[in-house]
């Protein structure tokens, strides 16, 4: 079965900014699983495993724009320093800090008495990404999972 939008995907993968050592892997760890065609991954990625099937291994280069996007400058905000719950923060830091539109991680710029300058950006944006993926599993999506838009079970949401 191949990939293709409303199949479930389970998955390893290894990333790195290109020309740099792995930064993160899953091989230590469960396959990801995702819901192909619904966001669940970058765009470049989601379009490099179509068509791949179970047992497949291969490699794949996307570019800043299509992975977490450029950087754009000016994306900086002054945050009260309650937000952070009593942590403690340096420059250079990254962090979830809880927004009314949900988590984002976010880097911290500078720290103060009161307030903490961040950066907006995804850590990974502006940065082009390698993978090297092994195709674990291509299902079917249950009628469920097609509803809520991701995987549930092994790899997946659990309600």
């Amino acid at each position: 079965m191949k990939i293709e939008k409303d199949r479930v995907v389970r998955f390893h993968y290894t990333v790195s900014e290109a020309g740099q050592p792995p930064s993160e892997s899953s091989r230590e760890r469960e396959p990801l699983a995702i819901l192909a065609g619904h966001g669940n991954v970058i765009p470049g990625l989601e379009r490099a495993m179509a068509g791949h099937a179970a047992g497949d291994s291969f490699s794949a280069d996307i570019a800043a724009a299509d992975a977490y996007g450029e950087r754009r400058e000016g994306l900086t905000q002054r945050v009260p320093k309650k937000h952070f719950g009593g942590q403690r923060l340096a420059p250079g830091m990254q962090v979830v800090l809880n927004t009314n539109f949900g988590p984002r991680a976010v880097t911290i710029q500078k720290v103060g008495m009161s307030v903490v300058d961040v950066d907006l950006n995804h850590p990974m944006a502006g940065k082009d990404l390698h993978f090297d993926i092994e195709i674990v599993e291509v299902r079917e999506a249950s009628a469920e999972e097609l509803e809520h838009g991701h995987v549930h079970g092994e790899g997946g949401h659990q309600h």
